[in-house]
């Protein structure tokens, strides 16, 4: 592929606010957030709403953009890959999750115990972000519904 992929992410919280990590092999068996390519023809959400349920058997409701990253030829990756990643933070109702052949592994953590797992790719700035969103040099404004 010659150009870049774009891809979806979730941050997914449960009813405990516990965020959803998977473990994959892709990132080198770190944890990362659920999420994947998006299909020619298919919204964001809607790719994201699809990707969640197959590599996890999740619904998720509540979805707003999060953020926009780009990711080129990280080392952290399994193969050279140029990647726009657009994030997002939902919820879901359930923690019964059924993961498929993407993830080896997931776990439900707290925001405030993030930082000890092994976060692979941008997932560890991500989540730095998300705990000081008012402080964060990256800081985005999305409008919504207007």
């Amino acid at each position: 592929m010659n150009y870049p992929e774009l891809t979806v992410g979730a941050v997914i919280l449960n009813k405990a606010d516990q965020i959803l990590l998977c473990k994959s092999h892709k990132w080198n068996d770190k944890y990362v957030i659920p999420g994947g390519h998006v299909e020619l023809g298919e919204s964001l959400e809607a790719a994201l709403q699809r990707e969640i349920k197959e590599e996890t058997a999740l619904d998720i409701y509540n979805i707003k953009l999060l953020s926009i990253k780009e990711s080129i030829f990280s080392e952290s990756f399994a193969s050279k890959k140029h990647f726009i990643f657009m994030d997002y933070i939902c919820r879901t109702d359930s923690t019964e999750v059924i993961l498929n052949e993407e993830a080896e592994s997931y776990c439900w953590a707290e925001l405030s115990e993030i930082n000890n797992y092994d976060l692979g790719g941008f997932t560890a700035q991500l989540f730095d972000e998300l705990a000081d969103k008012d402080n964060s040099d990256y800081k985005t404004e999305i409008l919504y519904g207007y």
